[in-house]
């Protein structure tokens, strides 16, 4: 299977590592210098992920990362010389799902990009649903329904709800949240993932109820 990138990515030198490093891959980059091209490109175009430098001539990556929310769940890699936990936290209150940051291995950055793919394609057979509950997922059109009602949730929210119906009566700790979700790097602490489960539950309603809390280990669903 062949994979279309979006990079956006003002130095050169860096976009054309990433390119050639990974040429003998099955993926096409399409490469913008400024925020402004990959804006236009993100309107006009799909892509199956993109890799966003925050900083850029133009807008810049929280603000394509915006766009390409509003209109698809594709998996968005930061490659960031920001490594502050504020600038990570707001990025993926976005819907980022991993950082990079400068400077980075290659190696590692493919190794992303691969498990991305892995789990955002060919994951779910058509209309296969995960039920908990009055909770229920279709995976293969990104959609929830809670009591009958169809739920609209933030990516990194989604995330968490599939993880957690996926082990339905076990108890998932905020490390394995962490990791499944914020990757191995992530250095900022476990209050992101109580932030999450909160606005979780909100926009469940009632039904957030069925996400249980388990006092110093992290959270059940039942």
């Amino acid at each position: 299977m062949s994979y279309n990138i979006l990079l956006v990515e003002d130095e050169t030198g860096i976009a054309e590592g990433i390119m050639d490093y990974m040429k003998e891959s099955e993926i096409t980059f399409t490469w913008a210098a400024d925020g402004d091209e990959a804006l236009a490109l993100v309107y006009e175009h799909e892509y199956d992920l993109a890799l966003l430098d925050v900083m850029l001539p133009g807008a810049d990556g929280f603000e394509i990362c915006r766009a390409i929310r509003a209109k698809s769940y594709v998996p968005i890699i930061f490659l960031t010389a920001r490594g502050r936990e504020e600038d990570r936290l707001y990025g993926y209150d976005l819907g980022c799902d991993d950082y990079v940051v400068k400077p980075f291995s290659m190696a590692e950055l493919q190794a992303k990009i691969q498990s991305f793919l892995r789990r955002s394609k060919g994951l779910w057979t058509k209309n296969q649903v995960i039920q908990v509950g009055n909770i229920k997922m279709y995976p293969d059109r990104l959609l929830v329904e809670a009591a009958g009602e169809e739920v609209r949730l933030a990516p990194k929210e989604y995330a968490m709800l599939k993880y957690l119906m996926e082990h339905k009566g076990m108890i998932v700790t905020r490390d394995d949240m962490l990791v499944r979700l914020w990757g191995y790097d992530y250095d900022g602490g476990d209050r992101v993932v109580d932030n999450h489960v909160k606005k979780l539950r909100k926009a469940l309603g009632d039904s957030g109820k069925l996400i249980k809390t388990v006092f110093a280990k992290g959270y059940r669903m039942e």
